[in-house]
């Protein structure tokens, strides 16, 4: 059980940020936090004989951030030692342009790794990073100078969690929102000024799920919506105050992991355990269920992709199911399809296209069909487990294995 809930948080943990443009990749779930690439980001539609191509691979230490790519720069969070870098690179070439280190202490008896856990988030020339113990950073990307730090597992008394922190915050509004996860203190979450780290507000009874938030604007009122550890909820970003709530969770040795998805003004959340599907219509201060069912698309951990009103997401438990990729009507709740045999991992849409990069290293190419599975190409990456997310930025594939990070040349 410890080792299913540690493979949540390997592909659950990511950023949101507002619109990027092309070629960028500014958190693991993409420009607009739905695993969609840029409209003009073009792929190939086949892999070639032996798979594709490598540009460049380097070693990486311990962790299970994937990077991020804005701003032509690659930045990657990992750990060393007992240090954890952040470094900034060339895109093209893997090239290290600057690297900044702090100690770390984490340790925890749930995994062997001991690595951050939350993607980079780059957003108008800084970079973002949230530790495993909470350590809160914000740094120039020109140069990696360290604008401002916070501790926040210390500066508001926040558990330590499974796996430590593992929900990579948003920026919206000049405000950088993190699921601090500090129940006991009202600061479930909290609002930092991105200038200078100041709190500006907290919210919420709650501990942290591994699951990121995502902003969405619906009939003219702004939400930022967080699934924690046992709630679904949506916050006023400018104040604080709760535009809604819902139970949404199970107590145990579960763990709220995918991300939430909105959808023409509806929410989709997922997760396992018995939890199932949700699928909601948004108002401006409430919510309305429509339908839910822990049959139609019950995600151990991957955030589901919408392409033209369909949901394309990775039925069942790791290790324990065997996992199905289904596509499903969201409006009905009908499963229209199911395939198994592709395999557990995460997923992002570009140029018509679905990737997967599945756990244990292989890359599938997918044309999204709401009719059947359609399988384009399939190719080996890895021979280790793969559980960060993938970066895709101007037709190359960021992705890391256990020890190794490579640049997958996609480009048509």
């Amino acid at each position: 059980m410890q080792r299913i809930i540690l493979s949540i948080i390997w592909l659950a943990t990511s950023a949101a940020v507002g619109p990027a443009g092309a070629g960028d990749w500014p958190q693991i779930l993409g420009p607009e936090r739905n695993g969609i690439a840029a409209a003009d980001e073009r792929l190939v539609d086949a892999f070639p004989q032996g798979g594709p191509k490598t540009l460049w691979q380097r070693p990486v230490g311990q962790g299970f951030a994937g990077p991020a790519v804005a701003d032509g720069t690659l930045v990657l969070f990992h750990r060393v030692g007992d240090r954890q870098f952040v470094e900034a690179m060339d895109p093209l070439t893997g090239k290290v342009r600057w690297k900044s280190g702090v100690p770390t202490s984490f340790r925890t008896a749930f995994s062997d790794d001991n690595g951050p856990r939350c993607v980079p988030l780059i957003h108008e020339g800084r970079v973002y990073v949230f530790g495993a113990q909470g350590g809160l950073r914000c740094l120039q990307i020109s140069d990696g100078k360290i604008l401002w730090t916070r501790t926040t597992h210390e500066d508001f008394d926040a558990a330590e969690g499974y796996f430590g922190a593992g929900s990579t915050p948003i920026v919206t509004d000049g405000k950088l929102l993190v699921n601090v996860g500090a129940a006991r203190t009202g600061a479930g979450i909290v609002a930092f000024d991105t200038g200078s780290g100041k709190t500006l507000w907290k919210v919420l009874d709650d501990t942290a799920s591994y699951s990121s938030p995502v902003a969405a604007t619906i009939d003219g009122v702004k939400h930022v919506i967080f699934i924690t550890r046992l709630s679904v909820v949506s916050v006023d970003p400018a104040t604080g105050s709760i535009r809604f709530r819902y139970p949404f969770g199970q107590r145990g040795p579960t763990v709220n992991a995918a991300s939430p998805l909105v959808l023409d003004g509806h929410l989709f959340t997922t997760a396992h355990y018995g939890v199932g599907a949700v699928w909601s219509k948004i108002g401006k201060a409430s919510v309305e269920r429509l339908w839910a069912s822990d049959e139609t698309l019950s995600a151990h951990y991957t955030t589901p992709i919408a392409i033209e009103g369909k949901l394309y997401g990775i039925h069942g438990q790791e290790r324990i199911d065997e996992p199905e990729l289904r596509s499903i009507d969201p409006q009905s709740g009908k499963v229209l399809w199911s395939e198994r045999g592709v395999g557990y991992g995460s997923l992002l849409a570009a140029d018509g296209k679905l990737l997967v990069l599945t756990t244990d290293g292989e890359l599938v190419l997918v044309k999204p069909d709401p009719a059947r599975y359609h399988e384009l190409a399939r190719a080996r990456l890895f021979d280790s487990t793969t559980r960060a997310l993938p970066a895709l930025a101007d037709g190359l594939l960021y992705a890391r294995g256990e020890r190794t990070l490579r640049c997958i040349d996609l480009r048509p």
